[in-house]
């Protein structure tokens, strides 16, 4: 029984892993948050290797805001802190169709980064690959299709993504910029689909 404290407080890399798993909903119940990426840095220094961690989070309310950040610290627990105030500090909210898919397709670019996301039927699920995955659950989304297509460097994805997402409007707030009424913009899109397909 003595043995198993020693074995968990050992390593580095234990304490990584607890790291990944512990999450900040027990201490502030209202975001969701998830560990996106951390990195390992070595510095070589005259009495050897100083290790510092680079920690990716991103959080949500579950309701349509959602924001990321990242922090640098010389522990994990402290970098992922330091990540999620710089998360809370950045959020955006994001307009959703009926809270569970986006009003219409988008795609979004930063550096070597492009992801494609489009609106989907409900049912569908949350089909995106890792870090895109992780944006979608903290904001509340149920539905979407979503693809990265070049670099998949974590931080240049979730950027990307997010680069999208502050272009999504609603058909209230496109009605509202051009002065007219939202049934005229909702009906002008049912319409040009049904005019493709004839």
């Amino acid at each position: 029984m003595a043995q198993q404290p020693a074995q968990n407080s050992r390593g580095q890399g234990r304490g990584r892993g607890q790291g990944r798993g512990g999450r900040a909903p027990r201490e502030e119940s209202e975001f969701i948050d998830r560990l996106v990426h951390i990195n390992r840095v070595a510095k070589v220094v005259k009495g050897g290797r100083r290790f510092s961690f680079a920690a990716l989070v991103v959080l949500g309310d579950g309701n349509g805001r959602v924001g990321y950040g990242s922090g640098k610290a010389r522990e994990v627990p402290e970098a992922i802190r330091k990540a999620t105030d710089q998360a809370k500090r950045t959020m955006i909210r994001v307009p959703l169709r009926d809270g569970r898919t986006l009003h219409h397709d988008v795609t979004g670019r930063y550096g070597a980064g492009k992801v494609v996301m489009r609106s989907a039927p409900p049912g569908t699920g949350i089909i995106a690959g890792g870090p895109m995955r992780a944006v979608f659950e903290t904001m509340g989304v149920q539905d979407v299709v979503a693809k990265s297509i070049g670099s998949s460097n974590p931080h240049n994805m979730v950027k990307a993504t997010f680069e999208a997402l502050s272009v999504c409007m609603s058909p209230r707030a496109v009605a509202a910029r051009r002065g007219k009424k939202v049934s005229e913009i909702v009906a002008r899109r049912s319409g040009g689909a049904t005019a493709a397909k004839g």
